[in-house]
């Protein structure tokens, strides 16, 4: 074979023509080989090799037959998220079981914030969509929804047209704050983003970083010490899941008789131990230290664990600390949380998207339960009585 031939990407036709079969048995050892016997499958393959061809291309197969054969999961985060974030890698395990089970493929899309967001969604090669928690605001969701393909956004935000899974947020924070909250003076809030822009309070609560937030944070710079803001609006964030938990939180320190503006609230840029053990150092320091921090997920409970005791603070003597997810670091670390299955709630987007559940099984309720343990007094009284 010349090398231009060589550069030439060889044809069905010509593998035909070179094992003496017909075009339809070429495309019939490729992609129904069941049909066509095993010696003319090894002579149609010999062919195919000494002249290159590589097989049909994916692209076409997939124009044939109406379908990718892949499901896409839209990351509200970058790529590296994926693999970070032990409750994002959870989720994706469960969506990429179901996919197994059912001969899927599976595409992640990750979401940049920039204005090729939109385009990377639309042009992507998949069969439905599986979408990470995003914001209200997020284009990505209207371009998913005008795809017409199956879709399943999980934690907000919902769309009509589009399912639906997340656990009741607003209900599980207010049971784990009232757990919390128990005989607290001073609360805190260890709260994920409020919008897409992700300002954290590590950033603007130091007077060297320069940033101050914007009155979309619904953050009053007034209102703000030392890496914390008190009053923050639940209702002005943008993450549905973000706002649902504040508002649970709210809902608890009310039913225990305080005002939401005694509560200070610690915004994270993300998901993460390392961000937090800056954040609770600013919590546990100064003239008015924090007595118990709820945190909206067990990475950020953990890094708040780990400032306590460098701090010398005795959990829940002088602090009570709370988490969510109930990873398996929480039960080890003594950590009162939220349980919840996300790679349960990762097989069950997953399901929903490839038309696996009817539709009393795609309504049902995600299950959550609070779990007790030595960081919260209530607890503690628990064990202490006979």
């Amino acid at each position: 074979m010349s090398e231009t031939a060589a550069r030439r990407r060889a044809t069905m036709v010509e593998v035909a023509h070179a094992a003496g079969v017909s075009v339809m048995t070429v495309s019939y050892t490729y992609g129904r080989p069941e049909r066509v016997s095993a010696d003319t499958r090894a002579r149609v393959r010999e062919a195919a090799e000494r002249l290159g061809y590589p097989g049909p291309h994916p692209g076409a197969r997939s124009l044939r037959r109406g379908r990718t054969g892949t499901l896409g999961v839209v990351l509200g985060e970058h790529l590296t998220y994926a693999f970070d974030d032990p409750q994002a890698t959870r989720f994706l395990s469960g969506v990429a079981g179901v996919c197994a089970d059912h001969g899927m493929a599976l595409t992640l899309v990750p979401i940049t914030g920039g204005p090729s967001d939109v385009d990377r969604v639309t042009e992507a090669a998949v069969d439905g969509f599986v979408v990470w928690t995003t914001a209200d605001d997020d284009p990505v969701i209207d371009a998913i929804a005008a795809t017409g393909l199956p879709a399943v956004v999980h934690g907000g935000p919902r769309r009509d047209g589009l399912s639906f899974v997340a656990v009741d947020d607003r209900a599980a924070a207010e049971a784990v704050g009232r757990e919390v909250f128990a005989g607290a003076r001073r609360p805190a809030v260890l709260s994920f983003p409020l919008d897409r822009d992700r300002i954290s309070t590590v950033t603007f609560g130091a007077a060297t970083a320069g940033t101050v937030p914007g009155a979309a944070s619904g953050i009053d710079p007034d209102a703000t010490t030392a890496g914390a803001a008190s009053g923050i609006d639940p209702d002005a964030a943008t993450f549905r899941v973000t706002r649902r938990r504040l508002l649970g939180f709210r809902d608890a320190w009310a039913k225990a008789g305080g005002e939401w503006s005694q509560v200070r609230v610690a915004v994270c840029s993300i998901n993460s131990a390392r961000e937090a053990e800056a954040l609770a150092a600013e919590l546990l320091t100064g003239p008015d230290a924090c007595d118990a921090i709820a945190a909206m997920g067990d990475e950020l409970a953990l890094g708040t664990l780990r400032t306590a005791a460098r701090l010398g603070f005795a959990v829940p003597g002088d602090v009570t600390v709370s988490g969510w997810d109930d990873t398996d670091a929480a039960a080890p670390a003594g950590l009162t949380t939220v349980a919840q299955s996300l790679r349960d709630q990762g097989a069950r987007c997953a399901r929903i998207a490839l038309g696996r559940l009817t539709s009393t099984d795609r309504d049902a309720e995600v299950a959550w339960n609070l779990v007790r343990r030595a960081s919260t007094r209530r607890s503690q009284r628990r064990r202490a009585q006979p």
